[in-house]
């Protein structure tokens, strides 16, 4: 029987976790990226609101997947959470500059909390290596 390989990932351009996290580990091809806030390297929220702290989660989780030898348009799932969905016509906004084409499956979800009192988390699962989008239409 062959094994399977699971890789802890870390990037150094992202935002370093408690021990007791990774920022994004690999099985196989498919590489799963923890929850990423909008905290910059003091883990401080970064001020503004919604848009920045969005911003700023989408940069933390883009370091997360070039680390793990992917990228933006791998992306196969993201799961957004946010505690106000009145906020999501900004994080929609934000979202929508880096998942430009062909986006992927997505789900957003509004909680009582995050950690720090973030307005919003995302996570995403990608494939990792040479990826070929195709699109499949339906009647």
């Amino acid at each position: 029987m062959s094994s399977l390989k699971k890789t802890v990932v870390i990037s150094e351009k992202a935002v370093k976790l408690p021990p007791f996290m990774s920022q994004a580990v690999i099985a196989d091809r498919t590489v799963y990226v923890s929850g990423c806030l909008g905290i910059d390297k003091n883990i401080k929220l970064v001020p503004g609101g919604a848009g920045p702290e969005m911003r700023r989660a989408l940069e933390n989780m883009v370091f997360c997947l070039e680390a793990a030898g992917s990228s933006v348009d791998n992306v196969v799932k993201a799961t957004i959470f946010i505690t106000d969905l009145k906020e999501s016509a900004i994080i929609n906004e934000e979202y929508a500059k880096v998942f430009k084409k062909h986006p992927p499956a997505r789900s957003m979800v509004q909680v009582a909390k995050l950690a720090l009192d973030a307005k919003l988390e995302i996570e995403v699962i990608a494939l990792v290596g040479d990826v070929q989008c195709v699109e499949k239409h339906s009647n």
